[in-house]
């Protein structure tokens, strides 16, 4: 059946931890474990963080505002990036995947990766081995 992307509302009700409907369920397997699984997550981070914006409409001075307002996203950013395995199992878990599926399939794509790069490195140090 292949992939079905969200559409805006969605992804955006998605970014802040929904459930999508089930024909979404590739898709959101594909968007925590592709290539690019990482700056996905930390977009959906910064999309959560958007109601913080207000912060700007509390009276005061604005370079106090926009520090306080950037240390803000810095650490909210700290933190997911520090969890951010841990959400994307817990989304795949949401939308009914086994525990461990994430990174299990992250593993097997890079699998052949590894493999490549461990022959290099065997090759390399194997021919210093010789000389």
């Amino acid at each position: 059946m292949g992939a079905v992307r969200p559409n805006p509302v969605l992804w955006v009700w998605y970014a802040f931890g929904g459930r999508l409907p089930e024909r979404h369920r590739d898709w959101v397997l594909h968007d925590v474990t592709c290539r690019t699984w990482v700056p996905r997550h930390l977009i959906r981070s910064l999309v959560q963080l958007t109601p913080g914006l207000l912060f700007l409409l509390v009276p005061g001075p604005m370079w106090i505002k926009a520090m306080a307002l950037l240390g803000g996203v810095l650490l909210a950013l700290w933190y997911s990036a520090a969890y951010m395995e841990h959400t994307s199992e817990h989304r795949l878990v949401k939308h009914g995947f086994p525990l461990g599926t994430g990174r299990a399939t992250r593993e097997e794509a890079r699998a052949a990766e590894r493999a490549e790069s461990a022959a290099r490195y065997a090759a390399l140090y194997r021919g210093h081995e010789q000389e």
